[in-house]
């Protein structure tokens, strides 16, 4: 009888055995989804935030040519404002070299239980090198040309595609000035936010002048404006030439000067007789002579049918 029931316990807990393991979870199996935008950047200057949208809560891991973006690592997501359902995850990215870059992430998700890891596509990007001018005959040369701006359809959308070079606008396009320019003072290096205290452009019949702004477009940085034109409040309206003058003001940098030792010949009269006594003394150098601040403009000095005008959309 003993026998019997022992075999009895024995498979019920086989049994419970069968159970057990038929009962424990599954494997993670589902992926959430992962994407990057962003990264626009100036190299060594203005940095690019870059963003990864998740579809779940996680940490999310940056890296631009497969290495970890410094401070960039385990990032977490926050909730997208209601009614979106995804979440975000944001990377300042500072790089100090400019040229193409293969961006990167990998997402761990809070539930480990029921999503694995994932991993973004990858985003290629260019880190934007500053537009240099060639002539320095000046303090600061300036180089200014006027484009079309994106987003116009119908009959004021660009013939040619956006961003056209050009000098006739419709009215309810968008004139981009596009500036770019150097310091001969400072070796020719070209105008950023590292040498300029204000930019700006000022347009006859606006009130405030536009401020330009450098930024990174496509891999070359360079500063931008933009003039909206249209007949609702606050645009610009009037017909025929646009009357406008860049100026660029630069930052005056001080001298730099250090503390040296520097030696002096004294002659002494010592016993009937000249003694020379090298001395030494500390003085103040200058190492880098100060550079004031200056100011360049521009404004086109082309015959009228050259230079930038706006008007009215053809009547069909």
């Amino acid at each position: 009888m003993k026998r019997i029931m022992s075999a009895f316990a024995a498979g019920a807990l086989a049994l419970a055995g069968v159970a057990l393991v038929e009962g424990t979870a599954s494997a993670a199996t589902t992926t959430p989804t992962i994407t990057l935008s962003g990264g626009s950047a100036v190299a060594g200057i203005s940095p690019g935030p870059i963003t990864a949208t998740t579809s779940v809560a996680g940490t999310v891991t940056f890296t631009a040519n497969g290495v970890t973006i410094s401070g960039c690592s385990g990032v977490a997501t926050v909730a997208a404002p209601a009614p979106a359902t995804n979440f975000t995850a944001t990377c300042m990215w500072a790089p100090t070299v400019a040229g193409p870059v293969a961006l990167g992430a990998t997402f761990t998700p809070t539930d480990t239980t029921d999503y694995t890891t994932a991993t973004a596509a990858t985003d290629n990007v260019k880190v934007g090198a500053p537009v240099q001018q060639g002539n320095l005959n000046y303090p600061i040369s300036l180089y200014v040309d006027t484009v079309i701006g994106g987003g116009a359809t119908g009959a004021i959308a660009p013939i040619y595609g956006g961003c056209q070079i050009t000098n006739e606008f419709l009215l309810g396009q968008t004139v981009v000035f596009r500036v770019y320019g150097n310091d001969a003072d400072l070796k020719g290096a070209p105008l950023t936010p590292l040498n300029v205290s204000s930019a700006s452009v000022t347009v006859s019949g606006v009130a405030t002048p536009l401020p330009l702004v450098f930024g990174n477009h496509g891999g070359v940085a360079f500063w931008t404006a933009a003039l909206k034109t249209g007949t609702g409040a606050g645009l610009y309206s009037t017909l025929g030439i646009i009357n406008y003058k860049v100026t660029v003001n630069t930052i005056a940098i001080p001298a730099v000067t250090k503390v040296i030792t520097a030696y002096r010949n004294v002659k002494r009269t010592v016993n009937h007789k000249v003694v020379v006594r090298r001395l030494a003394f500390r003085k103040r150098v200058v190492v880098t002579p100060a550079v004031p601040g200056a100011t360049g403009t521009f404004s086109s000095s082309f015959t009228p049918v050259s230079q930038a005008t706006l008007n009215a959309v053809p009547t069909t």
